[in-house]
């Protein structure tokens, strides 16, 4: 099938190319003038409100890029669909117990995104998970009264202290105990407070599922009691009078589960867990299956470990199938049904929003139009090669010429080629490589010994943003998000490039993406336009992303602004923060602004008394100096 091209490229076109109407899920459009749209649903129908009107009104408030864009409707949107389709598959299978669903806090601790699960979580009775004393003070202070507060992770005295009294206070709060160490200091604290806990166990299961994060199932994960382990506990919680404190089993499935089959085999295990604990008259009440739901960042529907091969419904269902057939011939009440999702309730809530600044090509600059005089052979061998490519065998041609040049560059290196030679073999062997490339576009297949041409000669396009402070999965884990244009989508996108950030580290690059539901070493873009804004969207990055982040090259945090829209078709901009100063990052590191400005003025002074400046320069120099500590860490354009 042939692409289209230039005058016939379509917005289609570019919605096809880009996967938005897959991984997008109808949350982000194209509209027919080639914008990005973010579409929320109202009882009135869809309301589409393009990204680069949000874009203007933040520049107008001072908020330049880089800027993360947060869609509160979108958070709302999430919570409601997980909640709601559970509730449907407990009708649709006659399911007797409920469902809860929580939210870990540690995938997304932003203030606004906790407050706001709280707020709109409240009429679901969304809960919150806590694994640090940080998070749990945090979830103390913000959870609504109808959510569970469910707690992972090492647990002190003072964690559980405050767990305790939250119960006090009338929170349903579940200490999880994930090792047989913890369980004595709960029994200590419980008696010596004089406050009944409620308790959890975690347990390994064997089934091991895919993805990313296959290592945190199984029998070598980190966190869980083994079968003997978790007999033990159960035998010691009988011992101490306090069984009844013991009301739920924590299974965690994995994270990022791409295979709905293998998320039905763990629910199984866990299932039999949960029968055989009630046959030994453990008061069970709630089954916990941790988290698991993928979100389809390349929007195919796969096995792909950043895909998924099911829909939130086909999820629901076959958690809630699988549990009411493995309990019923033990004759075992259906437990309530907790889920901890997180990334796919914070992905598509936030967008990272970009400039391109300048742009590294690779294309020859001069060309000889004859073979230079007096040249070494294998200039000569190379300008032959360049005059016959339109008509030499592809990929013949394509090896002499990248033997060709590597021995000009060896020839380089031992002194029997000049500069200028090299200089002049370097553009035609791109010259070559371009003509060859044409003549690829025309072919159905490549050859394999052809793959890696096009990517060879791709643009750099230089990103106003810091890999390791926005996308640091990117480059820890390999992650892959969605990243397009929000611009010109119903043009053509002539140039093919990988993205390059601010930092001056080699690992600071997107070279792999999403394109029509697979992936490429390289991003379709536009050739840029003299004095005019090219602006990428890095979408679903809502989870992990903003705490993972760090100071590479002293970038910091970028501007945020959450907004909601409103079924008018306005948006609101609820909340605003300007990102780090030069002065705010320096502090996180132990500089002291004040006497760092004061160590450079003192310079400047001395720079003044030896005549190598004017008092005027002294002034200009420590107002630009000055002004630069209290601006941010990202280019302004």
């Amino acid at each position: 099938m042939t692409t289209p091209s230039g005058a016939n490229w379509s917005v289609a076109d570019s919605a096809a190319l880009y996967g938005i109407d897959q991984w997008g899920e109808g949350n982000f459009t194209i509209s027919a003038t080639g914008e990005v749209n973010i579409s929320i649903p109202f009882a009135s129908g869809r309301v589409e409100v393009p990204v680069i009107d949000i874009i203007r009104q933040s520049r107008d408030r001072d908020h330049h890029l880089p800027l993360l864009l947060r869609i509160e409707n979108l958070l709302d949107t999430r919570i409601s669909e997980i909640n709601q389709t559970f509730q449907q598959a407990i009708r649709k299978f006659s399911y007797t117990g409920n469902y809860h669903g929580v939210f870990p806090v540690k995938v997304n601790q932003q203030r606004t995104i906790i407050e706001e699960i709280s707020r709109f979580g409240e009429k679901f009775g969304h809960g919150l998970e806590a694994g640090s004393k940080a998070e749990l003070l945090l979830s103390l202070a913000t959870l609504n009264d109808s959510g569970l507060l469910i707690c992972n992770g090492k647990k002190d005295r003072d964690f559980i202290d405050l767990g305790l009294w939250a119960n006090k206070l009338g929170h349903r709060c579940f200490f999880v105990i994930e090792s047989p160490i913890e369980l004595p200091l709960i029994i200590q604290r419980s008696r010596e407070l004089g406050i009944r806990p409620l308790i959890g166990l975690r347990i390994k299961i064997s089934a091991k599922v895919g993805g990313l994060w296959t290592e945190t199932s199984g029998d070598r994960s980190s966190f869980g009691l083994n079968t003997p382990q978790l007999i033990a506990t159960v035998d010691a919680l009988q011992q101490a009078d306090m069984l009844d404190s013991l009301q739920l089993l924590h299974c965690h499935l994995g994270s990022q589960i791409p295979d709905l089959a293998e998320i039905k085999a763990a629910v199984r295990e866990a299932s039999r867990f949960y029968a055989d604990l009630v046959a030994e008259h453990v008061p069970l009440q709630y089954l916990d299956l941790g988290g698991g739901l993928a979100v389809d960042y390349v929007g195919n529907q796969s096995l792909h470990s950043h895909s998924r091969n099911y829909t939130i419904d086909d999820y629901c269902c076959g958690i809630v199938e699988t549990i009411k057939q493995t309990l019923a011939p033990h004759k075992v009440k259906h437990p309530e049904i907790i889920t901890e999702s997180g990334r796919a309730t914070v992905a598509h809530t936030s967008i990272l929003l970009f400039d391109i600044l300048n742009v590294m090509r690779y294309e020859a600059i001069t060309l000889p139009d004859h073979c230079p005089a007096n040249c070494h052979p294998l200039i000569t061998q190379q300008y032959q090669l360049y005059k016959h490519a339109p008509t030499i065998d592809l990929s013949t041609g394509y090896t002499a010429a990248l033997t060709n040049r590597d021995m000009i560059r060896e020839g380089f290196r031992d002194g029997s080629i000049r500069l200028r030679e090299r200089a002049v073999a370097e553009n035609l062997f791109l010259a070559i490589l371009h003509t060859l490339s044409k003549r690829i576009d025309q072919l159905a297949d490549i050859p394999p010994s052809l793959a890696g041409l096009k990517s060879s000669l791709a643009d750099i396009y230089y990103g106003n943003f810091s890999v390791f402070q926005s996308l640091p999965d990117s480059w820890a884990i390999g992650q892959m998000f969605p990243i397009m244009p929000i611009q010109r989508l119903d043009e053509y996108p002539d140039r093919n490039a990988s993205i390059s950030d601010l930092t001056c580290d080699c690992d600071g690059k997107l070279d792999r993406f999403i394109l029509s539901g697979g992936e490429s070493r390289t991003l379709p873009v536009h050739q840029l336009n003299s004095g005019e804004d090219y602006i990428l969207g890095s979408f679903l990055m809502g989870a992990y992303q903003e705490t993972l982040g760090d100071l590479h090259n002293l970038f910091g945090a970028t501007n945020v602004i959450n907004i909601r829209i409103n079924r008018d078709g306005g948006f609101d901009i609820l909340e605003e923060q300007s990102g780090d100063t030069i002065a705010e990052v320096l502090a996180m590191l132990e500089y002291q602004p004040s006497s760092f400005y004061k160590g450079f003025r003192d310079k400047i002074e001395f720079a003044v008394k030896q005549k190598a400046i004017s008092v005027a320069q002294r002034q200009q120099i420590l107002k630009q100096f000055s002004d630069q500590l209290q601006g941010q860490t990202y280019f302004k354009t």
